[in-house]
């Protein structure tokens, strides 16, 4: 795919041939919040049976708790198409310093945050495969700090490896990030202001 690639472009299409189906497929969907997920779960739940994966090993512990509360919370509290239930993922910080390690100096967007989203869109695939999901993919592209280019690019090698298809998306696209605001409001959602690691909190 090129630089130029329109992901939301492919998720329509997706979403198009999956309504034209007639089922309804397992999505495993990658979590970093509650407002981040917000806009995701709204849009995709018309055509997914959701289970939303919380896996983030680079969020120290208080706040790591602090996001998983409010994540469990939002999915009781939001009324959707399709069932979205909630997976909580064993939660090591030291797995995140350790795959980082010589990369505490980068910039925001560089190396060691291609690491992180590699690290738990490795550990998504996984999950996926071993429990009999249809798709997977990451809300992370919601975030307009965030490179939609490198998620799909390593959703795709993740694809691969574990043979469960990525469900390519840029959701940010269709005011989604502003949607994603929205319902933060809606539900009396916390906000962080920082990714979730001591690097981006600094």
């Amino acid at each position: 795919m090129s630089e130029k690639t329109n992901y939301q472009l492919i998720l329509d299409r997706t979403l198009k041939e999956i309504a034209g189906s007639g089922t309804v497929p397992k999505l495993l969907l990658h979590s970093c919040c509650a407002p981040c997920s917000s806009y995701c779960l709204e849009y995709l739940s018309e055509y997914f049976d959701i289970t939303v994966f919380y896996f983030n090993p680079n969020i120290e512990d208080e706040e790591f708790e602090r996001r998983y509360q409010e994540l469990a919370r939002l999915v009781r509290e939001m009324k959707t198409v399709h069932p979205v239930t909630v997976v909580r993922g064993e939660h090591d910080p030291e797995v995140y310093y350790q795959a980082v390690a010589g990369h505490e100096g980068d910039p925001e967007g560089g190396e060691r945050c291609r690491i992180c989203f590699e690290l738990r869109l490795r550990e998504a695939a996984r999950y996926a495969r071993e429990n009999g999901f249809d798709y997977f993919t990451t809300t992370l592209s919601i975030s307009p700090l965030k490179n939609a280019e490198l998620l799909n690019a390593i959703g795709r090698e993740m694809s691969e490896r574990y043979g469960v298809r990525y469900l390519y998306s840029d959701f940010k696209k269709k005011n989604g990030y502003l949607r994603s605001i929205e319902l933060s409001k809606v539900y009396s959602l916390y906000r962080q202001n920082y990714c979730g690691c001591i690097f981006s909190k600094k």
